[in-house]
C-alpha cells in the first residue's frame, strides 16, 4: 500500500495512490494513518492533479546512520566504524516531493545522498532486532544532503547536515517491502546517473539499526531513521534538479537553489 500526503491547494490530507486503468489514482481516507483507522473520504483524484507533499512530519527527529555501505565509507576515506554512527536532523530539515533544497549561505558544496528512510508506527524503546516489523509503518525515499564543506571544518556535522530542505521524503510510504530482498538505490543529477546500489550492501540492517536506535532514544510514531547512502555522492550545483529513485518505491524529485 502506498500511503501519501497531497493536497489540492487546500488544508493537505492523506490518501492512498492505487493505479486504475492503467492510470495512477489518489483515494482520500480520513486523519492520519498514524493514529486512525485508514477508512476512505470517497474523494478520488488523478495523481497528476494533487501535488504531494512530504508524507510524513516527523513529530520530534530524523535519525540518520553514517557510513553503513562500505563502499561509500571509502569513497571519503573512512572505515566502517566498529560502532554504528547515529546522527540527527531536525523535523524543519523535511521536504517533500518537488520542494526546493536551499542551498545555506556558509556552503559552497553540497552533495546528494540517496538512502531508504524508514518511517516509525509506535512508540520503540529497547526492542529487539525481531520486534523491529511491528514497529514499522514502512518506507520511503530520502536524500540526505550534506554540507561537505561544513563536514570536514568541523566534528560536529549540525551545520553540515541539518540544515532547513536537508531532507527531502518521498513520494510516498510504502507499506509492503522487504529492504532485506536487496532493493536498486540510486540517484541522477539532471538525468545523468550518479549513485547505483542496493540495500542488501548494507553494513547493518534495518532490524539491527531500528533496534539499536531504540537502546539510546524513544523512537516516537511518524520519526525517521535514514539507514545510509551507497557510493557515487557527489556534488550538486544550485539550478540542478536531483531524483532519488528506489525499487518499489518510486522516486523522489527535488530542485537545488541558492536564495
Amino acid at each position: 500500500m502506498r500511503i501519501a500526503r497531497f493536497t489540492t491547494g487546500e488544508d493537505p490530507m492523506f490518501g492512498i495512490v492505487q493505479e486504475k486503468d492503467g492510470q495512477d489514482m489518489v483515494y482520500g481516507i480520513t486523519g492520519d494513518p498514524l493514529y486512525t483507522e485508514i477508512r476512505p473520504t470517497g474523494k478520488i483524484l488523478p495523481l497528476e492533479d494533487v501535488r504531494l507533499l512530504a508524507p510524513v512530519i516527523p513529530r520530534s527527529k530524523v535519525v540518520c546512520v553514517g557510513r553503513n555501505y562500505a563502499a561509500h565509507a571509502a569513497e571519503l576515506g573512512n572505515e566502517v566504524p566498529d560502532q554504528a554512527l547515529y546522527f540527527l536532523k531536525p523535523n524543519t530539515a523535511v521536504v517533500g516531493p518537488g520542494d526546493p533544497v536551499v542551498v545555506p549561505s556558509y556552503s559552497q558544496e553540497v552533495s546528494l545522498e540517496a538512502e531508504l528512510a524508514v518511517v516509525i508506527k509506535r512508540m520503540a524503546k529497547d526492542l529487539a532486532p525481531e520486534q523491529v516489523a511491528d514497529h514499522v509503518l514502512g518506507y520511503t525515499c530520502a536524500n540526505d544532503l550534506t554540507a561537505r564543506d561544513s563536514q570536514r571544518a568541523e566534528d560536529q556535522w549540525f551545520r553540515a547536515k541539518a540544515f532547513d530542505t536537508s531532507c527531502p521524503i518521498g513520494p510516498w510510504i510504502e507499506t509492503d517491502l522487504d529492504p532485506a530482498a536487496g532493493l536498486a538505490i540510486s540517484s541522477r543529477v539532471d538525468d545523468e546517473s550518479a549513485q547505483s546500489g542496493s540495500t542488501a550492501d548494507m553494513v547493518r540492517g534495518v532490524p539491527e539499526l531500528i533496534a539499536e536506535i531504540s537502546s539510546v532514544v524513544t523512537l516516537l510514531p511518524g520519526d525517521i531513521v535514514l539507514t545510509g547512502t551507497p557510493a557515487g555522492v557527489r556534488t550538486v550545483e544550485p539550478g540542478a534538479r536531483i531524483d532519488v529513485e528506489i525499487e518499489g518505491i518510486g522516486t523522489l524529485s527535488n530542485p537545488l537553489v541558492r536564495r
